[in-house]
């Protein structure tokens, strides 16, 4: 009965108080109410909306379904970073070590690509034994050692939000604002974070696409985290083209090391500089943005990040000799090049387009329990504006077989578009997102004033 009346009210468009959802909650996981009870009450959620002090009640309750990692024993900043999702974002490969060796702890918690976004723990599982199911007693004992675990979500912290995502995305119902806000933060407040960097994605591309949506998205989550006591940041970058050149999850990997090694392609450094140098002022180990870009620069060229991928890999079980040697990646048996059909300039490289294509090769999945080909997917060295020939390269496709090289071309045929001239390209990173409201993204420097709490000491 508690099920039938809370998807009556929901589908009424009336709110639930903070200890129903706690009872909704318990009925679910002790399966007093079914998986289609909880996918109609998802759908009437979707639909009617919930309020500010629902989202923070579901928020609680998925949280409150299992354990959280304790940290609190560390001194240093804790600090992750999450993306909303897009085509070619490998950020997060460099990120992690990057700013883990610089000391600040990065409990990094990932997803697995869905639809035509990847998924940074299907890029590391290309890594031949790489384990991205890690115990929280193995993550703790990690960050402890190394400062840095690339891991999966597990049975173990917010339990119900993995079954709720799953009926989301069976349901249609992954796009709604507040179920995205309050799934994000119950994963992110149990890693005991004292930080957390937003990466929100604007464009065609982005499972937000628009702007106004994806800063109501983040002025929530900020809200979110500050009743918490965890400070949150976000940028708004774009995602109306794919990020980086590499798409597929091998091949992203191979970019992120040749990022690690100071040889990463302009447009992916800029992002992750900007995502890292909020990082690193968050963790309290540089004074601002300018000073922690300076630190991050001189790690990759020093070596220290690379350094600090291989410990990490070694420690989850995989191969840390790819760092140094990425030809150890999967590797596809077919290869062929994808040329301009005729001269003009690149308009468009439509990233979704990009992605179902990946998908089409066997890389990605349209289930949760798709298996995937980690060596299929495209180089892409288009770019719009760029003026080209015909004839002349503009990608290179990654198939496992004749077939695969078919459908890649088509798929870079639709997402290729080359006309006599072309519209600007959205900025990479447009927006700064504080507790105090919304800037303009200038990558100027800002000396960190009292706005968060600082974590000065680092590991």
């Amino acid at each position: 009965m508690l099920a039938q009346r809370l998807i009556e009210r929901k589908r009424d468009g009336g709110r639930l108080s903070a200890a129903e959802w706690v009872a909704l909650s318990r009925a679910y996981a002790a399966g007093e109410m079914t998986d289609y009870q909880m996918a109609a009450f998802l759908m009437a959620a979707f639909i009617r909306g919930l309020d500010r002090g629902e989202v923070g009640a579901l928020m609680q309750a998925m949280r409150a379904s299992g354990d959280s990692l304790d940290l609190s024993h560390l001194t240093a900043g804790r600090i992750d970073k999450h993306s909303t999702g897009g085509v070619g974002d490998k950020v997060s490969l460099i990120l992690a070590p990057l700013v883990a060796s610089q000391g600040v702890i990065v409990p990094m918690m990932s997803g697995r690509a869905l639809g035509h976004t990847g998924g940074t723990l299907d890029k590391l599982e290309s890594i031949a034994g790489f384990r991205t199911r890690l115990t929280l007693q193995e993550t703790r004992r990690q960050l402890e050692e190394l400062g840095c675990a690339l891991i999966g979500q597990s049975d173990e912290i917010a339990p119900m939000d993995r079954r709720l995502y799953a009926l989301r995305d069976a349901t249609s119902t992954v796009e709604g604002i507040p179920l995205i806000a309050a799934s994000i933060m119950s994963k992110k407040l149990a890693e005991g974070l004292t930080g957390l960097v937003l990466d929100i994605k604007r464009g065609s591309g982005a499972f937000i696409p628009e702007l106004d949506r994806g800063l109501e998205l983040a002025r929530l989550m900020i809200d979110l985290g500050r009743e918490h006591g965890c400070p949150v940041v976000a940028l708004v970058t774009a995602m109306d083209r794919p990020l980086g050149r590499a798409c597929g999850n091998a091949l992203e990997v191979e970019e992120a090391i040749h990022a690690l090694h100071g040889d990463g392609p302009p447009d992916l450094m800029q992002v992750t500089y900007a995502l890292g140098a909020e990082m690193l002022v968050l963790g309290g180990v540089a004074p601002n943005t300018d000073v922690a870009r300076r630190r991050m620069e001189v790690a990759i060229s020093g070596g220290h990040a690379a350094e600090a991928f291989q410990r990490i890999i070694a420690a989850q079980g995989g191969d840390p000799r790819v760092v140094d040697d990425p030809s150890r990646l999967p590797q596809a048996r077919e290869v062929e090049i994808f040329s301009a059909p005729h001269a003009g300039v690149v308009s468009r490289v439509e990233p979704r387009a990009v992605g179902r294509g990946i998908a089409a090769l066997g890389g990605g999945r349209t289930r949760m329990d798709d298996a995937i080909d980690p060596s299929v997917g495209f180089v892409i060295r288009a770019r719009p504006g760029d003026v080209v020939r015909v004839g002349e390269p503009l990608a290179t496709i990654f198939a496992r077989d004749e077939a695969g090289i078919a459908a890649g071309m088509a798929s870079l045929a639709e997402a290729i578009l080359i006309t006599d001239e072309a519209e600007p390209p959205l900025p990479l990173v447009s927006h700064r997102v504080t507790m105090g409201g919304v800037e303009p993204y200038d990558g100027e420097p800002w000396v960190r004033t009292a706005e968060f709490p600082v974590f000065v000491e680092p590991r």
